[in-house]
């Protein structure tokens, strides 16, 4: 098959997992091609030169050192811009999410039964403990865009989301920390895809092993699931070289 996946790695401070994940993720037969594209977020500790030492020592490594830190959304834009794939995902360069668990997010797509694919950590029938307060912040957060969306999800706010790459590519996206999760699922909601979500794994890591995400985030999610669902035109973020297909409206 001649598709090319692009997976996004956005680091911050992931000296002491990289190189797993990164070994775990070239272990991985996705049935397509894989570039993997690193975007560092200025990180303090020695991610950048490890990501260096991988982009220059493999092929199909792509590497990108942001100036100054500026959250993970930015460093997903930057990524989509060097992405190269008719495929595109999302990786965190944690050991949270289960590299093996990214041909499932293919498929529907490879089969023409999908457009995104979304990873659930909460469809999966493996019995995973989650801290209750980011089960319970989760679980309220999609709760909440599902009924402002109108697209119904388990779990709105995994970083395990697949897309082809002519509709991620014709997004306009503009959150720079974890508002990525709520823009990009209220804007997709305003286009005509074909949406589907798949049970993943998922390894919740505690704060002193390097979480970063908190209840800051989560209060701004709320801002940004009533910014892009009610307060954001269609006009405002879609580019003109949108494919027609994915429009409701021919000709926009």
């Amino acid at each position: 098959m001649n598709l090319k996946l692009s997976i996004i790695i956005p680091v911050y401070n992931e000296e002491e997992t990289l190189l797993e994940i990164f070994k775990k993720l070239k272990e991985v037969d996705c049935g397509v091609k894989t570039e993997f594209v690193f975007v560092d977020d200025f990180s303090k500790d020695n991610s950048p030169g490890i990501v260096k030492e991988l982009a220059e020592k493999h092929q199909g490594v792509v590497a990108h050192y942001q100036e100054f830190n500026r959250g993970k959304g930015a460093a997903i834009r930057r990524g989509l811009e060097l992405a190269s794939g008719d495929l595109i995902m999302i990786q965190d360069a944690d050991l949270e999410y289960e590299p093996k668990d990214i041909p499932a997010l293919i498929e529907p797509i490879l089969n023409g039964q999908a457009d995104v694919v979304y990873g659930s950590r909460f469809k999966n029938s493996g019995f995973q403990v989650h801290r209750t307060w980011h089960r319970l912040a989760n679980r309220f957060l999609t709760a909440f865009s599902n009924l402002c969306s109108g697209l119904y999800f388990s779990d709105m706010e995994t970083c395990y989301k697949m897309f082809k790459a002519d509709i991620i590519k014709n997004i306009v996206l503009d959150s720079d920390r974890f508002g990525f999760e709520p823009e990009i699922t209220a804007k997709i909601a305003k286009l005509n895809l074909r949406v589907a979500e798949v049970p993943i794994r998922y390894y919740p890591r505690s704060y002193q092993e390097g979480k970063k995400i908190g209840w800051r985030d989560g209060f701004a999610a709320l801002g940004h699931i009533v910014k892009y669902n009610f307060l954001c035109r269609e006009s405002d973020f879609i580019l003109p070289s949108m494919p027609t297909r994915y429009l409701y409206r021919k000709g926009k």
